[in-house]
């Protein structure tokens, strides 16, 4: 019996051994499964149109608009920090404004500038993702800026006599960094989401940037509930500020319309520059995430509007409606 026992343990031991080499080729065939699910590396662009003669029109175009947005945003950093009358609530806030400006137009235009230059609009998976993490950051917290924005002249309007004790520096900087945190947590449960998912069959996008209604559609998988929430991530964080800005506006006219006619006169004027920024910034917001609308012309040219032309435009807008900022300009 102790024989048999003996002669019994090399065919257990082969059986073990044999059995331990089918598990090692199943684990390394599930991995290579995996691995070959996120085959893409980089994505193409299709740009924003094919001729050759037009790209160099856009080239020039963007690459002056873009020039301009850059000093623009940076002179009124500058005018509002070295203008000793302009260190008040207001133009604080007005600052960062240009900050984040400066910031959301460089995520996408500088690429979108090079690309004109390019027959092969490609971008590496890790910086397609770097855009929608910096554009919802940026974006998300301009968007919260503009809230705070617009409770400072709720209170300067609604509450003179209080102003100064509610909108002290502590506050504007609790309004500014609550702007940054904000938009930090928004970008970054996107991010999250979309980083996870499988990409491993179409890679080309009819856009000049990376965005997630585009990039979440070229998914290995059903990305239908996914599109929903990531919307509704987006649509909820714009509905409510959104609708905080129209509370907001709605009693500093009403409180306008019981004013002297030259206070009104001014504080209108300025709230007029809020309003126009805000529906200019919020209205493509709207129609990319809340309501789309499938039209590829039509979703380029609002791209185009929000990460080209608005941060263009607050400058301009902010400088022309605001009469002390005219004046600083005529000091320097």
């Amino acid at each position: 019996m102790l024989s048999s026992a003996i002669n019994k343990k090399p065919a257990l031991f082969r059986k073990y051994i044999f059995i331990s080499f089918l598990q090692i080729k199943l684990e390394e065939t599930e991995l290579n499964g995996r691995s070959n699910q996120s085959v893409v590396s980089e994505f193409i662009f299709l740009g924003l149109c094919d001729s050759w003669e037009l790209q160099a029109f856009l080239l020039v175009i963007f690459s002056s608009l873009y020039l301009i947005t850059i000093l623009g945003n940076i002179f009124i950093v500058l005018l509002i920090t070295a203008d000793l009358h302009h260190h008040c609530p207001m133009y604080f806030l007005l600052a960062n404004l240009s900050f984040i400006d400066l910031c959301l137009s460089s995520v996408t235009t500088p690429k979108m500038i090079t690309d004109f230059l390019k027959a092969n609009k490609t971008i590496s998976f890790g910086s397609c993702m770097c855009q929608i993490f910096f554009g919802h950051f940026f974006g998300g917290g301009e968007m919260v800026l503009l809230v705070s924005m617009a409770y400072d002249r709720y209170v300067a309007i609604c509450k003179p006599l209080h102003y100064s004790s509610i909108m002290n520096t502590q506050m504007c900087i609790r309004l500014v960094v609550t702007s940054w945190i904000i938009g930090f947590v928004h970008s970054i449960s996107q991010l999250a989401i979309i980083i996870q998912l499988p990409f491993c069959g179409p890679r080309e996008l009819d856009s000049f940037f990376c965005d997630i209604p585009l990039v979440i559609k070229l998914a290995c998988m059903d990305t239908y509930i996914l599109e929903m929430l990531i919307n509704a991530d987006s649509g909820v964080l714009a509905t409510i500020c959104f609708i905080l800005l129209l509370i907001s506006y709605s009693y500093i006219l009403l409180t306008l319309c019981h004013q002297s006619k030259d206070g009104a006169s001014k504080a209108l004027s300025t709230c007029t520059a809020h309003i126009t920024v805000v529906v200019l910034f919020f209205g493509p917001c709207i129609f990319i995430y809340l309501f789309p609308l499938n039209i590829t012309w039509v979703d380029k040219f609002l791209a185009v509007f929000y990460a080209a032309i608005t941060p263009l435009l607050n400058p301009v807008i902010y400088t022309s409606r605001n009469k002390e900022i005219r004046n600083a300009v005529k000091r320097l």
